[in-house]
């Protein structure tokens, strides 16, 4: 089957959280989204009240037919995707693997947005693992879904800077943005019959699973340097954290600094904030969280909590982090 031209082809859309809603909306504009699959309302919040997923939302204030199947292997999920006829199958954070019988219904077959220069960052936080690790750089892939993660024939790629004080909820925002620019291109080559296939190096692939909040915890024998880039991947979810008398001190924005003492230990405490030891270097805490507290200033906590020199912090933190 031939469409030809974007403004018709037939879409089915998979996606759930809020990285997907550009691609959705740029679809709905380009093309005919006759349907948007996403995942069932779950449990939210402190009263752990039932919630739609952004996609949901999003997906009924525009008035497209939406899906919310626990399980796309179902025969009624199977039927209810047929009847829609798609053309092609998009895919942008859905949050499961997709069946093959799935992969089969559309001609012309099933892509997907991954927000990582695959075959790098295959899995469920490549933005987070990229910023751990100091990366520059990362980008977006459109390629061929298929039923192994990540691993499909690559159409489209798009380098994008990281900056050096970026963080993960930050650079999620700009990703989603050229993503859907990406996949808009890709879905036009594939409309026109143009798109190209690129096998993946799987030699070359690495992994970012999925995140847990044990992530987030600070180990300040690990240089500073690695510490802060720590703190900006996990800014906003799981957020990176420390212990301080017992409780748990969420860390949200943190600086390099100089200096040098037990990893751990306070090298400075004041109007100017706080200053931690780390394994090479120190942290300066720029924007802090106790337990049961709101957000604030580094140096508002170290007035109100009495932090001194020679305090320390995560004598008793978990085993964790990137």
């Amino acid at each position: 089957m031939t469409v030809g031209r974007l403004d018709s082809l037939r879409v089915v859309f998979l996606g759930t959280p809020a990285f997907a809603l550009p691609s959705l909306r740029a679809l709905a504009q380009a093309a005919v989204v006759v349907g948007v699959v996403t995942q069932p309302d779950r449990p939210s919040g402190r009263g752990l009240v039932q919630a739609p997923p952004p996609v949901a939302v999003a997906a009924r204030e525009m008035g497209l037919a939406l899906l919310q199947p626990e399980s796309l292997r179902s025969a009624e999920a199977l039927a209810d995707l047929s009847a829609l006829r798609p053309d092609l199958l998009v895919t942008v954070a859905y949050g499961r693997l997709v069946p093959g019988a799935v992969l089969a219904l559309p001609p012309m077959g099933c892509i997907n947005l991954h927000p990582s220069l695959l075959p790098e960052y295959r899995g469920a936080s490549p933005i987070q693992r990229a910023i751990a690790d100091g990366a520059a750089a990362t980008g977006v892939t459109v390629m061929h879904l298929s039923e192994d993660l990540d691993a499909g024939d690559i159409i489209l790629q798009r380098r994008v800077e990281i900056g050096p004080e970026e963080t993960a909820g930050e650079l999620e925002a700009r990703l989603a943005e050229e993503g859907a620019a990406l996949l808009l291109e890709s879905a036009g080559q594939i409309a026109r019959g143009e798109a190209q296939r690129r096998t993946q190096d799987h030699t070359r692939a690495t992994y970012a699973g999925k995140l847990s909040k044990a992530d987030g915890a600070i180990q300040w024998a690990r240089p500073a340097q690695t510490l802060i880039n720590l703190v900006r991947a996990m800014n906003p979810w799981p957020c990176a954290h420390t212990t301080w008398r017992g409780g748990v001190l969420k860390i949200w924005r943190a600086k390099v600094m100089d200096g040098q003492g037990l990893p751990g230990q306070v090298l400075e405490a004041g109007e100017a904030g706080i200053t931690v030891a780390a394994g090479e270097g120190a942290v300066a805490l720029v924007e802090v969280q106790p337990e049961g507290g709101r957000r604030m200033s580094a140096a508002a906590f170290a007035r109100g909590h009495r932090v001194a020199k020679g305090d320390r912090l995560g004598e008793t933190v978990a085993q964790g982090g990137l």
